[in-house]
């Protein structure tokens, strides 16, 4: 049986919360929101446990606050698919030139717009967060910029939707897709499946791999690329700038998200230092998305 923690304090507190627990491995998923939108300045954050939390649990959630931690409140879970209920009925969205959808919904027939159906599945990425929607954004404008990559790497795939994009904005693209959560594998290539995406190794085909960052010797094959996809996490951005600087091409892009705008300038200072200046970005909500060229001096 499935439990959660939750706790509600001020917005500031409960980002500064996710910050601390980033790079975590104590088996407890964190989510956060707004306890009233009108407001916004109030959040809650909730822990999800496979089972019923003790001392342990309820000490690394508290830890993650600083100065007076708020009270925790402990709530026994039926057993519910929780991913598949968040997305049931979920509304299409429309981001750049991409319309993303769930099986509840049917495709848009609008004349040049691409539709993607991405169902309900154990992984990250349905567009529905501003983090993958700005991202589908921004990969429309770099498309229209005249971006023409190559080569193409989506880092953290989650349930493979922008590498989708990036198949359909540069058809003739290799295009390799990873992440470090097996169960994202599955979901990419039944997706692949639902979207008649094509796989393979060649161009206009999509690789899918589990590796934890660049660590693959898949990615380092496939490696330079002309373009380089990672919405994930500011730590994780940051510490992996220099990997992600000697996987990309001279004149190459990264495409960076799930960073809150407040994190912004350590992620820019990070890829700055790594050879990397701002080409453009987008603000969704809290969440910044950058679009990142090598400064290249050949």
């Amino acid at each position: 049986m499935s439990w959660k923690l939750s706790a509600v304090a001020p917005r500031e507190s409960i980002e500064s919360a996710l910050d601390a627990a980033e790079g975590r491995d104590d088996g407890m998923v964190l989510t956060a929101f707004e306890v009233d939108p009108a407001d916004g300045e109030i959040w809650q954050l909730d822990a999800y446990c496979e089972g019923k939390p003790g001392k342990a649990e309820r000490a690394a959630i508290l830890a993650l606050f600083a100065g007076t931690a708020p009270d925790l409140l402990a709530e026994e879970l039926p057993e519910t698919d929780w991913v598949t209920e968040s997305q049931r009925g979920v509304e299409p969205i429309r981001a750049g030139r991409f319309h993303v959808h769930t099986p509840d919904h049917p495709a848009s027939d609008e004349r040049g717009i691409t539709s993607f159906c991405i169902p309900a599945a154990q992984a990250f990425g349905t567009g529905h967060h501003e983090t993958t929607a700005g991202c589908l954004t921004m990969l429309t404008a770099m498309h229209a910029a005249g971006l023409r990559p190559r080569h193409v790497a989506d880092i953290g795939t989650g349930t493979g939707l922008l590498a989708f994009a990036a198949m359909d904005l540069w058809p003739r693209a290799v295009v390799t897709a990873s992440d470090n959560d097996p169960v994202c594998e599955p979901a990419v290539l039944e997706n692949a499946r639902f979207n008649g995406v094509a796989l393979g190794k060649g161009p206009g085909e999509l690789t899918m791999l589990i590796a934890e960052g660049m660590d693959a010797p898949l990615l380092e094959a496939a490696a330079p690329f002309d373009l380089l996809i990672a919405n994930i996490l500011a730590m994780p951005l940051i510490e992996m700038a220099r990997d992600f600087a000697e996987g990309v091409a001279p004149r190459g892009s990264i495409l960076l998200s799930g960073l809150l705008t407040r994190q912004e300038d350590a992620v820019k200072n990070a890829y700055r230092r790594a050879g990397f200046r701002l080409q453009s970005r987008l603000v969704s909500g809290d969440w910044s998305i950058l679009w990142l060229r090598h400064r290249y001096r050949g």
